[in-house]
């Protein structure tokens, strides 16, 4: 490796630290990942170790290795983090930072003058909010995984069995949900993306049409400055996705990623500075790029596992059918329901664009044949 140029590790395998590969050779900044298996996403084409995120002694190893750490999901314990950082160790975010997207309720307490649904923890069916409402696991949820609508005390008892401590929030009737990806360096200097609506079928997200079709400017602005406003209070160094519903003219921060995110695959081909790019520049406190738009419109569509297994031959079809398409392949196992790719299209015509995306999303999975 160049010894001139730094070496970024990344804690984690997956489909987040393939798709920071190709901007990071771009820079020709070096990637090392730490991997649970080499059949992972990203370590199936990049350096990686195997090893357990759990094990302090062996993260620090890995971490003598790098210039600084990051990481790509929310798993990895807040006290392996702090033992990093008191070893030395350049890690961004900071655990000051992170825990606020580890721990759902610390995150509430934190953004406290924040716009939000009304929440309390609760470790019993005792002062609970009005039915229904909604109930969190304080952490490790994601993808829908976590989270309950819960119209009456028999739903209730049932989580509570299952998990003896949850963060409970007032069910908001929302009009639609947008994404706020936002970045900031070391040295304070912070951008935003358009904001983005996402399209949520059982939790998980299935689309994203950027910029949100149905945001007003003015809310779009709005929540941007949100977005800004909370990285800076948090003093996040990186990506974040601030998750936000939209209600009339209102408001309500619901959930924060400090991490590259899926309402941000968008800017790979839609924007100027792709979210994983950003990340990089950001951790490295290096200028931080412009997040335009390229086109009016940007549509992304996830590939989630079905029936279909062949993942190469659909291409043929696809191709053919919009030569403007572009495909990620995160060369996952496929599962029925699993996250394996991802589809993108830009251009200017909003309907055209969603429809190809649908129509793609569809073949691939195996839901339509033609």
């Amino acid at each position: 490796m160049n010894e001139r140029f730094p070496t970024v590790g990344i804690i984690g395998a997956g489909q987040l630290a393939r798709m920071t590969v190709a901007p990071a050779a771009a820079l020709g900044v070096n990637l090392l990942l730490f991997a649970e298996s080499a059949q992972d996403s990203a370590a199936q084409i990049a350096p990686h170790v195997i090893g357990d995120f759990r094990d302090l002694e062996a993260v620090k190893e890995f971490a003598k290795r790098c210039d600084v750490i990051t990481f790509e999901h929310e798993l990895i314990p807040l006290s392996v983090i702090k033992g990093l950082e008191a070893a030395g160790v350049k890690v961004f975010p900071t655990s000051d930072s992170f825990q606020y997207s580890q721990n759902k309720a610390l995150m509430r307490e934190r953004l406290s003058e924040y716009p939000a649904p009304k929440w309390k923890v609760i470790n019993d069916g005792d002062d609970l909010l009005d039915f229904p409402f909604i109930a969190k696991s304080i952490s490790g949820g994601y993808d829908g995984r976590g989270v309950w609508k819960i119209k009456n005390h028999d739903d209730l008892d049932e989580v509570l069995n299952e998990i003896p401590q949850l963060l409970i929030e007032e069910l908001v009737e929302f009009d639609f949900e947008i994404a706020v990806m936002v970045a900031r360096s070391a040295h304070g200097q912070a951008v935003t993306w358009a904001p983005t609506q996402t399209i949520q079928s059982d939790g998980i997200c299935t689309s994203t049409i950027s910029p949100a079709p149905k945001l007003s400017s003015e809310l779009a602005e709005k929540a941007q400055h949100l977005a800004l406003s909370i990285a800076n209070d948090l003093s996040l160094i990186g990506v974040m996705a601030v998750e936000i519903f939209v209600k009339g003219d209102d408001l309500f921060i619901n959930e924060l990623a400090m991490r590259p995110h899926n309402s941000g695959h968008w800017t790979i081909e839609g924007a100027k500075t792709s979210q994983f790019e950003q990340h990089l520049r950001a951790i490295l406190d290096l200028p931080l790029g412009d997040p335009a738009m390229v086109a009016p419109y940007a549509v992304m569509g996830n590939i989630l596992g079905g029936d279909k297994t062949d993942m190469y031959r659909p291409y043929l079809h696809l191709m053919a059918r919009n030569p403007n398409l572009k495909f990620h392949q995160y060369k996952k196992e496929i599962r029925k329901g699993r996250k394996v790719g991802h589809v993108t299209v830009v251009g200017e015509n909003l309907l055209e664009l969603t429809e190809v995306i649908a129509h793609a999303r569809d073949y691939m999975s195996g839901e339509i044949d033609e």
